[in-house]
């Protein structure tokens, strides 16, 4: 068994390198959800199904492929503005869900039973059932995540990061983290994409005494992508791999960094390799699943 720590972006590209596999688990942040115009957006989750179903739209890493807006541009012409721009076939995703939670079911169940409809074999699993929500702080004030990076483009200066919500992971999460012999963290943000993850209740403790595989989303002090570094600084972390070091130290047995990344790693108790981890294909992304698959105990 193998589970693997997902946020939205970075950890779906190294989706692609490995096989739709019912013996693969992957837990997937939640405190980026939010509702829009009456349905349930789970941004991340979404990503992680539709990058395992090939339906992925890889050049933005969110939505389908070949999706259309006419839904949201018809809102915008009636003057109605959704915070999200979601396309036709991915609101009905959010849709299909809603209607799920509102019958009783749990995210969990609506989300399994998505995967059905997608025919994907992967365990994909919403990290919590309780609202949990990564609110950034800043001068103009508190706001969630989705309203820092979507309606404000991540321009705000950030001074901190906190979560919202009971911080209490699903039975599923627990039992594939037990079941699993080794747990890989992908090149997500660390900060809002994984900490949330790591912060659930007895989370951080089991991985402690797991095999951890973790990739840094950095190449020296230069993110993938997205506002990592800004949201590291405000953490009290540097804004660099050596930054993800630290935040990682004490569950991480391996830390692949960037062959191009010449950040001095030495003095930490973990092993440090280095990789191709740009993932600019599948071809990249299937040779570092691979790569990580052979430092596996």
């Amino acid at each position: 068994m193998l589970s693997i720590l997902s946020g939205g972006t970075g950890t779906p590209k190294l989706l692609r390198g490995f096989k739709d596999s019912e013996d693969i688990s992957v837990i997937v942040n939640t405190a980026e959800d939010v509702w829009v115009s009456g349905s349930k957006v789970t941004p991340d989750v979404d990503s992680v199904m539709y990058t395992i179903a090939g339906m992925i739209d890889d050049q933005k890493w969110w939505g389908i492929k070949g999706d259309t807006f006419n839904t949201f541009k018809a809102l915008e012409e009636m003057g109605y503005f959704e915070e999200i721009m979601l396309g036709d076939k991915d609101r009905a995703t959010c849709i299909y869900r809603t209607d799920m939670l509102d019958s009783g079911d749990t995210l969990t169940e609506a989300i399994k039973d998505l995967c059905n409809v997608f025919r994907i074999k992967t365990n994909v699993l919403p990290m919590s059932e309780y609202d949990i929500a990564s609110v950034i702080t800043t001068p103009l004030g508190d706001m969630h995540f989705q309203d820092f990076w979507v309606s404000m483009h991540g321009e705000p200066e950030v001074t901190g990061v906190k979560l919202l919500g009971q911080l209490v992971p699903t039975a599923e999460v627990m039992d594939a983290l037990n079941a699993s012999d080794d747990i890989f963290i992908g090149p997500s943000n660390p900060i809002t994409s994984i900490n949330p993850i790591l912060s659930l209740e007895g989370v951080r403790d089991t991985l402690k005494i797991k095999f951890v595989i973790a990739v840094s989303p950095f190449i020296g002090d230069k993110p993938f992508s997205g506002p990592a570094a800004k949201l590291m600084k405000a953490r009290g972390l540097e804004p660099s791999t050596k930054g993800v070091a630290e935040f990682y130290k004490d569950i991480v047995d391996v830390l692949i960094v960037d062959e191009r990344d010449n950040t001095d790693l030495s003095g930490y108790d973990f092993e440090v390799d280095r990789f191709d981890t740009l993932m600019t294909d599948t071809g990249k992304s299937k040779a570092l699943a691979d790569f990580m698959l052979s430092k596996c105990v």
